[in-house]
Parts: structure tokens; C-alpha cells; sequence
């Protein structure tokens, strides 16, 4: 795939980098007081990517980066982008910092978060590959949501939009009418840089997610920018946002249908593999990802006293306990 710059709307610049398949997508809100970089990518984004815009467009330089969470393709140019620009101050939410500054904890907690419970991880190569493009250092300063900077010709706001982390943020940009979003809402599947299926929307923390996707649709944006997705405006930004919140309840029916059938638990893979053909329009390899959204519904479900869960032979099996 071609990187590409493009200012969409008075100093509000997409600059799109490859990755693998699908392109992560960076955004400059460029000011006369100050410039915000939101995420930075894997390290050829910054290199490869941005520096080569920054320095064809004369932009800059940043005052502020930051990430919108903790995954390795918005931090991993954190390194980079702090060699060839030391004076731009890093930022994140609190909550997310952690993952953001280690890479090993970013892999043992988020990624290996499945692996004893549910029997569920990362193939070796695929840790080997997001260790070869991350490089992860200290931020400058943490964020909790709510705060505002000023960029001379207009203030932006910082979200605390969780659901995928817990620490997720977004940026919005009322001039512009625009809602910068990272992965805090993901529709109905992760696309590929061509549009075809790449694997399931892993949001994690269902309540919340949903409540980010209603702020947002609250806001009434004219624009939403996500990192792995084409640009929605207009109507197509809502239908975004109704889709993303469509996407739940499907999971909820479809696991209420399943546990229902069933006289003995399941574990969360044979659930997922069960019914992955109505989960979603991928592959065995990438369907699997989907037991990020689905332990999420599990556990909502669980918490309203709809399903239980127990560990069996050291595997975490689910019933059906409800009454609807």
C-alpha cells in the first residue's frame, strides 16, 4: 500500500503508513500556537511515514504526541518520533501508561490475557514481529480526560473514551466538527488497507464501549477518523457508530442462543467456533481474535445473571443460568 498525506479540513492532516496488510492512520491538528500528533504508529510510520510529510510540507514542529491507547501499532513509534523530535512531549491516560512504557507487560497482559484461562494467544511470530517494530519509552505526562489544549487558533479536548482499554482516548476538534477516535469504536470488523475482512472489532468492556460510541454519536461529528478505517463523513459517520453498537448485540444474541442449546459449558474458543459464521466473515486464524468482544459480552452477561462461569481442568467453561 502507498502512505499518504492529506489535509482533510484547515490544519487537520491524515498521514497514512503501512501495516502489513491494513495502514495505521496518524493525524496532525496543526495550529499557529501548537501542533498535536495523535498515536505514532509502529517505528517506519514515524520514519518511513511522517517525517518524510513533516518535512515536505514544512509542518511543524510538535508540540504534543499522543497516543490513543496502549496497542503497539499506536505506540510503538513512540521511540522514534522522541530521537528525531526530543522536545515533543509524549502524552497518554493514566490508565494506559503502563502498557505504553513496557513493552513486555503490553504482551503479558493485554495480548497474553487469554493464554492461561482460555487457551488462547499470540502466535510466536506475530509477538516477534510488534517486538521488531515497537520501540516504547517513558511518556511526559499523563491525561485523565477532559483536558483541553490550545493550539492558537483553536482548543482541542481530550476523551476518556474506554471500551477497548481501559485507558482509551479520543481527540475531538469542534471547528472542524471532527472526532479523532483511534480504535474506540470499530464497527463490525477491522478492515484490511482494500476493504476486505481482517478480523473481529476487539473491543473489550462492553458497557463502556458502547457509552464511548453514544458520546461520540452525542457530539454530532461531521467527521469521525479512526486508525485502520476509511474517512467517515456525514451519514457514513453515523452509520459507523450505529454499526459499532449493532456489532454488541449481535454478540449478545448469538452467544444467548448457543449457551441456551447447550447442556454442559463451553469454553470461549468452542463457542467462538461454534458460530463464527455469524460472528463475522473471517477466517479460523483470525476469528479467534473474536474472544476479545466475546469474553466481553460473556462477562456482561455474566454480571446481569444470565450465564456463569467456572474453571474446569484449568479452562473457563460457560452455562446458560437465565431465564429469558
Amino acid at each position: 500500500m502507498t502512505s499518504t498525506g492529506l489535509e482533510l479540513r484547515p490544519g487537520l492532516h491524515r498521514v497514512q503508513a503501512p501495516l502489513g496488510e491494513r495502514f495505521v492512520a496518524l493525524y496532525l491538528l496543526v495550529g499557529p500556537k501548537a501542533t498535536l500528533l495523535v498515536d505514532t504508529g509502529i517505528r517506519e510510520s514515524i520514519t518511513e511515514t511522517l517525517l518524510p510529510y513533516l518535512a515536505a510540507t514544512g509542518l511543524g514542529p510538535i508540540t504534543w504526541a499522543i497516543n490513543t491507547h496502549c496497542d503497539f501499532d499506536h505506540t510503538g513509534g513512540n521511540g522514534a518520533l522522541k530521537a528525531a523530535s526530543p522536545e515533543t512531549q509524549l502524552l497518554v491516560h493514566e490508565l494506559d501508561q503502563r502498557l505504553t512504557e513496557d513493552l513486555q507487560a503490553l504482551i503479558d497482559v493485554r495480548y497474553g490475557e487469554f493464554r492461561e484461562a482460555d487457551g488462547f494467544d499470540d502466535a510466536p511470530e506475530t509477538t516477534e514481529y510488534l517486538r521488531s517494530v515497537s520501540d516504547l519509552v517513558p511518556v511526559d505526562r499523563t491525561v485523565v480526560g477532559g483536558e483541553v489544549l490550545d493550539l492558537g487558533d483553536r482548543e482541542v479536548t481530550i476523551l476518556h473514551v474506554p471500551g477497548h482499554s481501559p485507558g482509551h482516548i479520543a481527540v475531538h476538534d469542534p471547528l472542524n466538527h471532527a472526532l479523532i477516535i483511534g480504535d474506540a469504536s470499530l464497527g463490525a470488523t477491522v478492515p484490511t488497507a482494500d476493504n476486505r475482512p481482517a478480523f473481529p472489532p476487539t473491543y473489550r468492556d462492553v458497557d463502556d464501549y458502547v457509552a464511548s460510541a453514544e458520546l461520540f454519536r452525542s457530539l454530532e461529528p461531521d467527521l469521525i477518523l479512526t486508525a485502520h478505517y476509511p474517512i467517515y463523513e456525514g451519514d457514513a459517520a453515523t452509520a459507523f457508530l450505529d454499526e459499532t453498537v449493532e456489532y454488541t448485540r449481535l454478540v449478545d444474541r448469538v452467544l444467548a442462543d448457543e449457551l441456551r442449546g447447550r447442556t454442559a459449558g463451553a469454553t470461549t474458543l468452542d463457542l467462538i467456533r461454534s458460530r463464527g459464521a455469524e460472528l463475522g466473515p473471517w477466517g479460523a486464524a483470525a476469528l479467534d481474535y473474536a474472544i476479545f468482544p466475546v469474553t466481553g459480552n460473556l462477562e456482561r452477561l455474566e454480571a446481569l445473571g444470565e450465564v456463569a462461569s467456572e474453571l474446569i481442568d484449568g479452562r473457563r467453561h460457560w452455562t446458560w443460568t437465565g431465564t429469558r
